[in-house]
């Protein structure tokens, strides 16, 4: 399905059929939220009473801090684009030229063999505002075609050694052998492979929901962007617990229960338990927090992977609660107008991201770099 966007070219929304056979007792939900959906769950389940009218104890009745933003109104108080000058591109390419002349294996880049004596500071500073600001930043100005990818991948982890250190793995193993694998492609597999079993958003042209990933820290390198679409969209996962512990506490109950978290590659059992919000008790360097982390395929399937059989079946609480996730992230949201060449970082533990669906053409085609 396509949609028009707010500058007339069309955006691709859906184009991966819904996970198939739907099994018994999972409620009527998609990968795809529909609106339609959703607000006749809510309007059932409110009818039928008996819904909790306070968060749990010891959640927070209201999050407070930068941390709490609503994208309309966040560009004006917020610039979250950090434009790097001429001297430090400049100073970026003596660090490439370093590390190379290093001879190290790509995993050796870190703060020493990529050193950037005058702009670290600046990238410290950015990191602070990942944890105690608003969550997020783009970095612009890097010249990918100026790069080769070896180059555009020792720029990333180089100033990615400077914001958060410490890398986590993306992956297991690399054709087929066990292997720590820390950086990701994300582009459209089905264009290159039609055959090919694609069982995540991340590798088609489809919209991707809003949604977490792992680790503390997520940051996208755009090495192209596409033809048309593919927004990236934030949102602040405070803003979102506040509108639903104010309008619907007892989806906060549903959120911070054990869920049935589906685990897909081969393991002793198909599932794990865990709830999809976490209350994080205040220490000596930070408040009481609320983190968020989920992803939405885990619980109703995508594409080729539809929720196995084996795993229990969520409730209609569950399936009114990801909805409701999704229409307010989507309330609360802000496009970050990503660019080729852009570097975006966010706290994954409080903002929750987004991608519209795009269009790519034979000469000009999203593909990005991923570290957790």
């Amino acid at each position: 399905m396509a949609t028009k966007a707010a500058n007339g070219t069309d955006t691709v929304t859906w184009v991966t059929p819904a996970a198939p056979e739907r099994h018994l007792g999972q409620p009527d939900i998609d990968y795809a939220p529909n609106y339609e959906k959703w607000q006749a769950r809510a309007a059932r389940r409110l009818a039928a009473g008996g819904l909790e009218t306070k968060v749990p104890n010891g959640f927070p009745e209201k999050m407070e801090g930068k941390l709490v933003w609503d994208g309309k109104t966040l560009a004006g108080a917020y610039d979250w684009t950090y434009v790097l000058k001429d001297e430090q591109l400049a100073e970026i390419d003596e660090a490439v030229a370093y590390f190379q002349a290093l001879d190290l294996p790509l995993s050796h880049i870190n703060q020493e063999t990529f050193p950037l004596a005058h702009l670290h500071g600046e990238l410290r500073e950015l990191s602070r505002e990942l944890h105690s600001g608003h969550g997020f930043f783009v970095i612009r100005g890097l010249q990918v075609d100026k790069h080769t990818r070896e180059e555009n991948v020792i720029i990333y982890a180089g100033l990615s050694a400077h914001i958060a250190p410490q890398r986590g793995r993306q992956d297991h193993k690399y054709e087929g052998k066990s292997a720590d694998v820390v950086l990701a492609h994300i582009k459209d597999l089905s264009r290159s492979d039609p055959n090919k079993i694609i069982g995540s958003p991340a590798y088609t042209t489809d919209k991707q929901v809003f949604h977490t990933d792992s680790g503390d820290i997520v940051s996208l390198f755009a090495l192209e962007t596409a033809l048309s679409g593919g927004a990236s969209k934030l949102a602040s996962t405070w803003q979102v617990y506040n509108e639903i512990a104010r309008a619907r506490p007892d989806l906060i109950h549903t959120l911070s229960t054990p869920w049935n978290y589906e685990i897909f590659e081969k393991a002793d059992k198909q599932w794990s338990e865990r709830p999809l919000i976490h209350l994080v008790p205040a220490h000596d360097e930070a408040p009481q927090r609320v983190a968020l982390q989920y992803g939405r395929r885990y619980f109703v399937g995508f594409g080729a992977l539809p929720r196995s059989p084996q795993i229990p079946p969520i409730t209609e609480a569950q399936a009114e609660a990801l909805d409701t996730l999704h229409f307010t992230g989507e309330k609360f949201c802000v496009n970050t107008e990503f660019q080729k060449g852009d570097i975006q970082y966010i706290n994954n533990l409080a903002v929750f991201h987004a991608r519209d669906g795009f269009t790519d053409s034979p000469e000009k085609a999203l593909v990005l770099f991923a570290v957790f």
